[in-house]
């Protein structure tokens, strides 16, 4: 009979609701609210920590979690209790999975990549709001993709940060970032990128400026001088939080993430 004290857990959720993964006092925080459901089901003596914060308002199709259990839970159980923290859960966060993990095993520590994609609208969708942003400017795709090209690689981020001296480094490792658009949905663009971590707000920034290149603001060299040399345009341009997903977060030994489909969940 298999036992384990530590847990993986993927969720799923919709983060209009809330403010942020991160608990706080006065708000409500998804990592609050799946807290609250892990130790009503398991429990007053598990410690949680989540692969990592999420601003007010952002989604994710797949955030990590570990949970440290006082004491030991036979693996054949892991079902039953998945079913019992969701059932505690409000409807718009759901657990997808509970698994067996390492004893040392840490979701923030011991992530290798985390990848993000951003939804933005080229038209008005009754059913998409607040899954995208809606950029009423003319948006060409082309000089987006030109700029995004510079973000791969170890560079300072710290133009495109929130607080950057509040952080121990801004350099950011990327592996890549992508701008996808598809002829089949002509009015939906997707900004896709995968990095080592990501700083508070960095995204949004980088989608903001993104989009000043695809309506010919900015040229897509910008990107460069602005990973070159601090600035702080980017936070005029700051993306809403309503298109932003966490699309996974990868460890060692993990397959590669599935495919998401870019009209989910709505458009």
């Amino acid at each position: 009979m298999t036992e384990t004290r530590v847990l993986r857990a993927t969720l799923e959720f919709d983060g209009t609701r809330y403010r942020g993964w991160q608990a706080q006092v006065n708000a409500r925080t998804v990592g609050g609210a799946f807290a609250a459901a892990v130790r009503e089901t398991l429990g007053a003596g598990v410690r949680i920590h989540g692969a990592g914060r999420t601003d007010a308002g952002v989604h994710a199709f797949a955030q990590a979690a570990s949970l440290h259990l006082a004491r030991a839970l036979r693996t054949t159980e892991l079902p039953r209790l998945t079913r019992e923290i969701n059932d505690r859960l409000p409807s718009d966060i759901h657990v997808l999975s509970l698994a067996a993990a390492p004893a040392r095993f840490h979701a923030r520590h011991d992530a290798r990549l985390r990848i993000y994609r951003y939804r933005i609208s080229r038209r008005r969708t009754a059913f998409g709001k607040p899954f995208v942003w809606w950029v009423k400017d003319r948006l060409d795709a082309a000089p987006m993709r030109e700029a995004a090209a510079h973000l791969p690689g170890r560079h300072d981020f710290g133009s495109f940060c929130e607080n950057a001296a509040g952080h121990d480094t801004t350099l950011v490792e990327v592996s890549w970032a992508r701008v996808e658009s598809s002829p089949a949905v002509p009015d939906l663009i997707l900004f896709r990128i995968a990095a080592s971590h990501f700083l508070w707000r960095m995204v949004r920034r980088v989608v903001g400026t993104l989009v000043e290149v695809g309506t010919g603001r900015l040229p897509p060299s910008r990107v460069a001088e602005l990973l070159a040399a601090r600035s702080a345009e980017p936070a005029r341009w700051t993306a809403p939080p309503s298109g932003l997903f966490l699309e996974a977060v990868v460890y060692d030994g993990d397959p590669a993430p599935p495919d998401i489909d870019p009209l989910r969940p709505a458009f």
